[in-house]
């Protein structure tokens, strides 16, 4: 008998998981032990174990991606280009999604009943300078570090070990490389494992949400999930299709290509649980390895475009909820904080709200609309993700093509894995 692969493992957890949750949300008399017992524990589970190899394999590729190329400036004009297009796509993001909300305007007609009407007045002052924020990013501890899951603080630290790394001679820093080479090498087989695990996993995630919540709370915000959707969908298509064009790659194939790790991104609404699988399947796709290990745990912390496309969404609608009116200069400003406070925002479930949160405390808007999209934000989260993994995908294609023009390594490579 053929064995059911893992992606069809994970969508008939899916689906298991949704009529689950759905018979204990209308069964309420066990609901409550069943949700936070049973249900809830097994995509704890999941997402634990993927956060605890995630880390390991940032900081191994990360210092395999500078030292193992033993070309510091190489590596340096790597690192410019791939924070020039993070930025510069997660900037279009924000603005795309701010546009897209000011256009269908989610937060008209939404009813606030039972919420605190807290009186608003607006400031445009940012919390912390820019210095203040780069001091965080600075481990004190790098033991620390890991330990907390901080993932600035880990590619810090990473960055300046690689180069070390490579000033230092090459008797002496093989050893190191080849025992960090070692480490991944093992990490990525530990995610194999984990990855058994994951069909029941996401049966406990989305069996928790939809016995909690339930359908009938999601109708009042339907409209705010609807154009959040629709705004993730006409960027993948419209912008990231767009740059697949431009480096001369089919959209549609790469969607496709990558479509377990985009199944399993949206099940999850955890991007880490894909990190490793992502990176494996784009050095097959013939991305070389040294790109492939710098730019994909970079973007994991400076390429959110679906968080990016949240924040500006979910800022506009909390605005309409009070009866803000932003003028263009605020909502300018609003795009700088944003892109600032969008950074660095770990690969796991939920980060998006609390960066949200942090963008409208330092604009001076109410965070009582906060808890109204934290109620319904797993199924947005789950969308958001999906493109965050999509962008963190075609990223490394667009930084191969741009290193390496005019008939390079990964043209030839890619030319092979399509035939």
């Amino acid at each position: 008998m053929k064995r059911i692969s893992l992606v069809w493992q994970i969508v008939v957890g899916l689906v298991l998981g949704i009529f689950v949750g759905w018979y204990f949300n209308t069964h309420p008399l066990h609901q409550a032990w069943v949700s936070a017992e049973v249900l809830k524990p097994l995509g704890d589970i999941f997402i634990r174990m993927m956060k605890l190899v995630v880390v390991p394999i940032v900081l191994c590729c990360m210092v395999l991606g500078i030292a193992g190329g033993g070309d510091s400036k190489s590596f340096g004009r790597m690192g410019a280009k791939s924070l020039i297009y993070f930025f510069s796509i997660t900037s279009l993001a924000i603005v795309w999604g701010l546009v897209l909300a000011n256009v269908f305007q989610p937060g008209l007609g939404t009813d606030l009943s039972g919420m605190t009407h807290a009186a608003a007045t607006l400031k445009m002052e940012p919390s912390k300078g820019v210095l203040v924020i780069l001091q965080n990013i600075v481990p004190e501890n790098i033991f620390v570090a890991l330990s907390e899951g901080k993932l600035l603080s880990v590619l810090f630290f990473a960055v300046l070990f690689g180069l070390a790394l490579n000033a230092v001679p090459g008797e002496k820093s093989k050893p190191v490389v080849m025992f960090l080479q070692g480490v991944s090498d093992a990490m990525f087989k530990v995610v194999g494992i984990i990855m058994a695990y994951a069909p029941v996993g996401v049966f406990g995630m989305i069996g928790a949400t939809v016995s909690t919540f339930g359908f009938a709370s999601l109708l009042p915000l339907l409209k705010l999930i609807g154009v959040v959707y629709f705004s993730l969908f006409a960027f993948a298509v419209l912008v990231l299709g767009g740059v697949c064009w431009l480096i001369n790659e089919n959209f549609v194939k790469v969607v496709k290509y990558f479509r377990h790790e985009l199944i399993l991104a949206f099940s999850s609404a955890a991007s880490a649980a894909v990190m490793p699988q992502l990176m494996s399947k784009l050095e097959n796709y013939g991305v070389p390895r040294r790109i492939v290990s710098f730019v994909v745990p970079v973007g994991y912390a400076f390429n959110l475009d679906g968080a990016s496309i949240f924040l500006g969404v979910a800022t506009i609608f909390i605005a309409q909820l009070y009866g803000i009116d932003l003028t263009l200069t605020q909502q300018a400003l609003l795009v700088v904080t944003m892109v600032l406070t969008s950074k660095g925002a770990a690969g796991v479930p939920g980060f998006a709200i609390i960066i949200l949160s942090a963008t409208l405390a330092s604009a001076g808007l109410p965070l009582d609309g906060v808890a109204l999209i934290a109620g319904i934000f797993r199924i947005i989260d789950s969308g958001t993700t999906t493109l965050n993994v999509l962008g963190n995908a075609i990223a490394p294609m667009v930084i191969a093509r741009w290193e390496e023009t005019g008939g390079g390594p990964y043209q030839a490579r890619t030319r092979q894995t399509r035939a």
